[in-house]
């Protein structure tokens, strides 16, 4: 039996956390088609934003490999067909079948709606919601035994503010800022810039389009410094502390939320 697509647990307040890559899974029907690993599939999805999400109390955290569907593309590019569509690798051994690809797209369409009536239901208790659409980048991609990317063009949190209303939503997104920075992440400040790698995919676009004025997306990508990105291993010490300091930041981004 094939695991859900993706779990969403509702919970008091207006914060949301999402994690909407840090699913593995593939449908048993697709799998034998795939040309590409579990392990390449694992550098390009996002470890450990799921445990993340927890320092929320509604989260939203993808189960499916991005490699079925991309939750963070437009419906058109949800599917990867070429390798043009995922950094020149080649996904499918042949051609997926016009039903497999359909069966995908209906699985998309469910989780918008979904999202789109969580949202819907949160305004309505709380005016305007805050969500921290969370992701992880590599940095490493000339090979496992490369020099890491250039750090002046690879901040360890990137943090897309590029689908919003920025004038909007300033008083938010620049305590977010503020507060990550000034966090004693074991000893030492965070990278921490804005719209220097990222500016944020489909889902915060497709969120910011619809919601414009109640609902604020952080797109917040975490470079794979606290884990080695070819063979997913994890630093759990690092990991650990990552949450820790996104929860740090809660308290002081609701309260900008609420002066709005």
């Amino acid at each position: 039996m094939a695991q859900a697509a993706w779990e969403i647990v509702s919970g008091d307040g207006p914060l949301i956390a999402a994690a909407i890559h840090d699913g593995h899974s593939v449908r048993p029907n697709k799998k034998p088609l795939l040309a590409i690993s579990d392990a390449a599939r694992l550098t390009e999805q996002d470890p450990c934003t799921g445990f993340w999400t927890t320092i929320a109390p509604t989260r939203i955290v993808g189960k499916r490999s991005r490699f079925e569907f991309d939750l963070n593309r437009p419906r058109e590019k949800a599917v990867y067909v070429h390798p043009a569509d995922s950094w020149g690798l080649k996904v499918w051994h042949t051609e997926l079948p016009s039903e497999l690809v359909d069966e995908s797209l209906r699985l998309y369409d469910a989780f918008y709606t979904e999202v789109e009536e969580l949202l819907e239901t949160l305004i309505v208790q709380h005016g305007r919601i805050l969500i921290y659409d969370l992701h992880t980048y590599n940095h490493r991609r000339k090979g496992p035994y490369a020099e890491h990317d250039d750090a002046e063009l690879n901040p360890e949190v990137n943090v897309g503010t590029g689908t919003m209303d920025r004038q909007r939503w300033a008083i938010v997104v620049d305590r977010f800022l503020m507060d990550l920075r000034e966090y004693d992440y074991l000893g030492r400040k965070l990278d921490v810039r804005e719209n220097v790698k990222f500016f944020g995919g489909h889902f915060a676009k497709w969120i910011h389009q619809r919601f414009p004025e109640q609902v604020c997306v952080l797109s917040i990508e975490f470079k794979k410094f606290f884990m080695d990105e070819w063979t997913g291993a994890v630093d759990q010490v690092q990991s650990t502390a990552i949450k820790s300091a996104l929860a740090a930041t809660t308290a002081g981004v609701l309260s900008e939320l609420k002066r709005l």
